[in-house]
């Protein structure tokens, strides 16, 4: 398979890897950001699997891969959870960030530097939740690379996809308020061209043999400096939950 990997864009993490676990560096925005994503996550995978949140270990038996999985902050919660988590990343800088973190928190997880294609490629048994956090916006071909996360999943499968919305507005707060003013990322973190309108992504789904069933804003408010959910609010950081049709 072609590869959906974009070099240049993986270049600009690798040179980040060493900061993921650092609250006030480079991804600042990602730790704040947190337990927003954590809340949409828990919630899709619970309601989808039937679920009690409650339980010491709700998606035990659960298969789940986190593409693009960085230094792990968001396999590590899912592993906590019961899940049995593979992370990857094209980034390769990442998975030793990623591995020395989980083994100081005593956690089981399959981190591995690869991409979606190549876990095709090597026949990758079907996950049951594919977890695909702010990379869309990142890859060469974003229908390729959907396309083969749709592959990965089993059928009835949940995918949990975000991104950037493209406006007026997501330029002036991704670009302009989060690299320029506030200097959360560097300069060129984002480019606003690759960015996704909802319904972009909806259609790119679709197509990608998906059933999109929720979109979801996420919205950060200034004044209390803390992030939240929105059913209306979809300007600028949003989520999809979709599903592999049985």
């Amino acid at each position: 398979m072609t590869s959906t990997v974009d070099a240049a864009e993986i270049a600009k993490f690798q040179a980040m890897a060493a900061e993921w676990w650092d609250p006030n560096g480079k991804f600042k925005p990602l730790h704040m950001l947190g337990p927003c994503r954590l809340d949409y996550i828990t919630t899709q995978i619970a309601g989808e699997f039937d679920r009690d949140l409650d339980d010491a270990a709700p998606f035990s038996g659960l298969r789940l891969l986190d593409i693009g999985c960085g230094g792990g902050l968001l396999s590590e919660p899912m592993a906590r959870l019961g899940a049995t988590v593979v992370g990857v990343d094209a980034a390769g800088d990442s998975i030793p960030v990623a591995q020395a973190h989980a083994a100081q928190s005593g956690l089981a997880i399959d981190y591995r530097h690869t991409s979606a294609e190549a876990l095709i490629e090597a026949g990758e048994p079907p996950f049951d939740v594919i977890l695909n956090m702010e990379v869309v916006e990142h890859v060469a071909d974003p229908l390729a690379y959907l396309t083969a996360c749709q592959r990965l999943l089993r059928p009835g499968g949940l995918m949990i996809c975000s991104t950037i919305n493209r406006n007026p507005k997501s330029y002036l707060v991704a670009i302009v308020g989060a690299e320029r003013v506030m200097r959360w990322l560097p300069r060129g973190t984002h480019d606003w061209a690759k960015f996704i309108t909802p319904d972009e992504l909806f259609a790119l789904l679709q197509e990608a043999g998906m059933e999109p069933v929720d979109r979801t804003g996420l919205v950060f408010d200034p004044v209390t400096w803390s992030w939240s959910l929105s059913e209306r609010d979809l300007s600028v950081n949003y989520v999809t939950a979709s599903v592999k049709p049985v």
